[in-house]
């Protein structure tokens, strides 16, 4: 899935959260920003990735900076970006949402995931 549909229904502005709500899902606040934390570095590597996919389908790979021209497209693509809201709001978004699942490197994962 594309990040252009994941964050089609998460709001981009900051809201306060119920700390205690977020950490009924794993006993610990600290488990519980951990586990956001790590989801939201995934998400920045991937938008990272996505947006150099897509830049590089643009590029002109010359050596002089004379021949460098504005693209439209890669502008768009690049505003396109910059608006996406955080990878932590994205993050915490599908973590109350009960869209992350996880488990700890030592447990098995169990039946019911």
């Amino acid at each position: 899935m594309d990040i252009k549909t994941q964050v089609q229904k998460v709001n981009p502005n900051v809201q306060a959260r119920d700390i205690t709500a977020l950490a009924t899902k794993t006993g610990s606040i600290y488990e519980a920003i951990n586990i956001m934390a790590t989801r939201a570095n995934q998400l920045n590597d991937d938008i990272k990735m996505e947006l150099h996919e897509k830049l590089e389908e643009f590029a002109s790979h010359s050596d002089t900076i004379e021949e460098v021209q504005e693209n439209k497209e890669q502008i768009e693509i690049s505003k396109f970006y910059e608006k996406l809201p955080n990878p932590v709001i994205i993050a915490i978004h599908e973590f109350s949402n009960h869209q992350l699942e996880f488990r700890y490197r030592d447990e098995e994962p169990s039946s019911n995931e």
